[in-house]
């Protein structure tokens, strides 16, 4: 398997300055070579401009802080 696919691997990353933690969904290269992970969350969010919780987001690679 490839170094950057972490499908079912457990993480930690910052989205929208909020620390996260959950498991990797699926792992994607988008146009232009990025790396972006589907990330199902442990709890879930809540950000100041919404009122719907989030229990699924979108993390860039350059966001993952811990794997």
């Amino acid at each position: 398997m490839s170094d950057w696919v972490k499908d079912g691997e457990r993480v930690t990353a910052v989205y929208l300055g909020v620390i996260v933690t959950g498991v990797v969904e699926s792992s994607r290269v988008k146009y232009g070579g990025k790396v972006q992970y589907a990330l199902v969350l442990d709890s879930p969010v809540t950000f100041p401009w919404s009122t719907e919780p989030r229990s699924k987001l979108l993390i860039e690679c350059n966001e993952l802080l811990e794997v």
